[in-house]
């Protein structure tokens, strides 16, 4: 127990620096954990006789992420994928096994162990395409989408891959050890004949297609008529940890009866729940499951015979590049859309651990055959990362030298003169009363959902980041005459600003603030009018307690009136003083202006709304909207930027 512990601390202080450090350097966490492991294991031989366990813990990483992939996939879902699961997936899988089996042939293998091959290493690392994809913000392009059927299609295709496996067993022996001991449920499987151990594999599925389907559901529903917030957790683990142990004791992958079990509740009330319960312990195992690929890799056996091996590696990234590079050109992808496809699915992945365990206890695959296999594809997982980073300077280049505007280029073909990048609870308010006033406008959101529901309710808006130049671009940026930015994020906010003043001097910049200090970076960075987030409603709410305090409603209305003119007046004179980086507290300008305006507000407030009340007028809407004498509307011609809050 004590050592595990220690085990544990090594990899957590690990995790905690080299991770974040990969991250900043633009390589992504998957090499950062991948890295660690590597340092951890072959490196400084810390990994102890607990890695094994380890191992199996680090793996639910992998079967949380399938019952998660599972939940965002209902079943009419995968029906309307149908044809690019078995066009691109299929095709992929197919022409790759087919091409890994003739050359494992050519080196004199027997079939079965080429056909075993070609199934083993024909898959990609789910596990770290969708990772780097989700970091890198390329899970919704149209290459992110395409990777994604293929993914799909080969996870689904480890169950008939399990199921046929036993066919291929040339005796009833074991073969030696391969990755990890050997489970019960494979020496099980080991022992039936092979098409008992089919109808076993394909009976097992049944079984979780119908938990899912009928007894998850009312269960899940006693727990939460309970109302223990824990419970609920509680339940969830138990539904992935019970099924990947149903899977377990047949000699199945639990990775996939998960996934199939997260198929069956999608669409179930409690989809939502089960992510939000899941998610956390997903995204700690899954890195876990990174440290141990890089903790376990051979490094005595790639010192001994590292031309063969890296050999190997070489020819496998290649294979199946080729064979992608083929499918994405017979599909008419476009070029940097084949980029990320070919490159992004040229490894091999988690599965073939678990498929070359199962042949090694079938007999199929000798031991030192198998040990170099887990090898080529811990070693190929690990070049993803790098691979993922060939994509981005090969993009970077594309782009300088043909102009290229990525996927909204000619996706965005009505561009209006009114851009809206942020569609939140901010942005959808102005955007529905701006088109509604009879205007159009071109709608940008990271957010994928968001632009979903907005098509649901008629309205049109576009995926895409509003800060990359290339989207903006596409969206119309060099004919826009306004630009709302309106992002959740405020250093997005500012980033998206920034560029668009320097590309476009002449636009009108309207900016979401969240406080004054986020007032006063748009103010410097150019922004026309600005716009707090909570001011006007705050106000409003103000004008209430002085209603219910006693006052009348003319008399809060005109104390609301008043403050908002000089509260913005006041903003524009601190803006001049206050000091990029500096504290407020610690810019004794700012602070001694500060305390000057606030007495000047306080007394012009009372002697301004003294003066109200002794004249008996009451201005109109449209009086007390005009802008105070000093002026908030930018200034064109002075040299510095200036703005309206």
């Amino acid at each position: 127990m004590e050592q595990f512990l220690l085990l544990a601390t090594v990899y957590l202080i690990t995790m905690v620096i080299a991770v974040p450090v990969s991250a900043r350097l633009g390589l992504g966490s998957v090499l950062g954990y991948l890295i660690c492991g590597i340092l951890i294991g072959p490196v400084m031989h810390l990994t102890g006789s607990e890695m094994t366990e380890l191992q199996h813990f680090a793996e639910f990483g992998v079967v949380m992420m399938l019952f998660l992939i599972g939940l965002e996939l209902e079943p009419r879902s995968l029906w309307n994928m149908r044809h690019k699961l078995l066009g691109l997936g299929g095709a992929q899988i197919g022409l790759t096994m087919g091409l890994i089996t003739v050359v494992a042939l050519a080196f004199g293998q027997s079939w079965q162990i080429a056909v075993a091959l070609g199934m083993i290493l024909s898959l990609s690392s789910t596990a770290i395409v969708l990772q780097t994809l989700t970091e890198k913000g390329l899970m919704q392009t149209a290459g992110g989408r395409s990777s994604f059927a293929v993914l799909l299609t080969q996870d689904i295709a480890v169950i008939p891959m399990i199921a046929l496996m036993p066919l291929l067993t040339t005796g009833a022996g074991h073969g030696g050890d391969g990755h990890g001991e050997e489970h019960l449920g494979q020496a099980f499987m080991a022992g039936l004949p092979g098409w008992a151990a089919t109808l076993t594999t394909l009976a097992a599925v049944l079984v979780v297609i119908l938990i899912g389907q009928y007894v998850i559901r009312p269960v899940f529903r006693f727990v939460v008529a309970s109302h223990l917030h824990e419970m609920e957790t509680a339940m969830s683990l138990l539904i992935v940890v019970g099924i990947a142990s149903l899977m377990i004791l047949v000699g199945l992958s639990p990775a996939l009866g998960t996934f199939l079990a997260g198929v069956m509740l999608a669409g179930s009330e409690f989809r939502h729940a089960l992510e939000s319960h899941i998610e956390p312990f997903k995204g700690l195992l899954l890195g876990l499951f990174f440290i141990t690929v890089g903790a376990g890799m051979d490094f005595g056996m790639l010192a001994q015979d590292p031309v063969p091996i890296l050999t190997a590696t070489a020819l496998l990234i290649a294979g199946k590049w080729g064979v992608l590079w083929l499918i994405a050109r017979t599909g008419k992808m476009k070029r940097h859309d084949r980029s990320l496809f070919t490159l992004s699915l040229a490894q091999a992945g988690e599965f073939g651990f678990v498929l070359v365990s199962f042949a090694v206890s079938l007999a199929i695959l000798p031991g030192n055959l198998a040990r170099a296999t887990l090898l080529v594809i811990a070693l190929s997982m690990l070049a993803t990362p790098l691979l993922f980073i060939l994509h981005e300077q090969w993009m970077r280049r594309f782009a300088d030298t043909t102009g290229d505007k990525g996927d909204l280029a000619e996706d965005i073909r009505d561009q209006q003169p009114i851009i809206i990048a942020g569609i939140g609870r901010f942005g959808q308010v102005i955007n529905r009363m701006v088109t509604m006033s009879g205007f159009q406008t071109t709608v940008l959101d990271h957010d994928l959902k968001l632009i979903q529901l907005m098509r649901h309710f008629g309205f049109k808006g576009y995926f895409g980041d509003p800060t990359r130049p290339e989207i903006l671009t596409a969206a119309g940026l060099n004919n826009a005459r306004i630009l709302v930015a309106a992002l959740d994020d405020p250093a997005a906010n500012l980033k998206l600003i920034n560029y668009a003043r320097e590309r476009r001097p002449d636009l009108h910049i309207i900016a979401r603030a969240r406080d004054r200090v986020n007032v006063y970076q748009l103010y410097a960075a150019g922004a026309d009018d600005i716009v707090r987030e909570t001011f006007d409603s705050s106000l409003r709410a103000a004008r209430y307690v002085l209603e219910n305090a006693g006052l009348s409603e003319y008399e809060a209305s005109e104390l609301e009136k008043i403050y908002y003119r000089l509260d913005r007046a006041s903003l524009r004179e601190l803006a001049e003083v206050w000091q990029p980086g500096v504290p407020l507290d610690e810019n004794p300008a700012y602070m001694q202006r500060s305390h000057e305006m606030n007495r000047t507000l306080e007394s012009a407030l009372m002697e301004r709304f003294a003066n109200s009340l002794g004249s008996g007028h009451e201005p109109d809407g449209d009086e007390a909207e005009d802008e105070p004498e000093h002026g908030l509307r930018r200034n064109r011609d002075r040299a510095r930027p200036g703005g309206r809050f």
